[in-house]
């Protein structure tokens, strides 16, 4: 693969989407269609973020026992999909700030350890260079609605017992899906 240009096709007020032109190792000229948080990329070294675009939560109960998830209605498969609390990291935040502010946000519950923080990942590699963060922990209190009106989320204490029933009839996103099907197993 031999990259030749990037271009802008469209600025959202979120995400911006490029095309990325490049010469397969046959000669052939390709056209990669691809998605970022950076409305400024204009060379491949600007496709490596430097920084995590967001954060995503998994987090379990004082007892160990259950897992949060949120049951959010997402516009584009335009269908509700079990998916981990998650959010985007605000310029001035770094991602522990974030998790705390994104977990009381959508929750309205409190993050009250954080035990691990693991490496940056890739959201959606097939079509994005959005970098999450992940942050594995505990949180507690009370569960109250989403604080924005732009998303429709409803978040749930689930055992293992239940996301085993759920991995079997309800849409999730791919991270949760994976992480919930090990967990519910141990």
């Amino acid at each position: 693969m031999k990259f030749k240009e990037i271009k802008k096709v469209h600025q959202g007020k979120y995400i911006t989407r490029y095309d990325i032109v490049y010469e397969a190792k046959s000669g052939t000229s390709k056209t990669y269609e691809a998605i970022s948080r950076n409305p400024s990329i204009t060379g491949f070294d600007d496709l490596h973020g430097k920084n995590p675009d967001a954060v995503v939560l998994i987090m379990h109960d004082e007892s160990g026992e259950r897992i949060l998830l949120n049951r959010e209605f997402r516009m584009a498969p335009g269908e509700w999909v079990y998916n981990f609390p998650a959010g985007l990291i605000d310029p001035d935040e770094n991602a522990a700030q974030a998790s705390i502010r994104e977990l009381r946000e959508e929750t309205g519950l409190t993050l009250t350890h954080i035990r691990e923080v693991w490496k940056e990942s890739y959201s959606a590699v097939g079509f994005s260079n959005e970098k999450n963060v992940v942050i594995v922990g505990t949180a507690s209190g009370e569960i109250t609605p989403s604080d924005s009106e732009m998303e429709e989320i409803e978040a749930a204490w689930y055992t293992k017992a239940e996301v085993h029933e759920l991995l079997q009839s309800a849409p999730f996103a791919a991270r949760t899906q994976a992480y919930c099907a090990l967990w519910s197993r141990t």
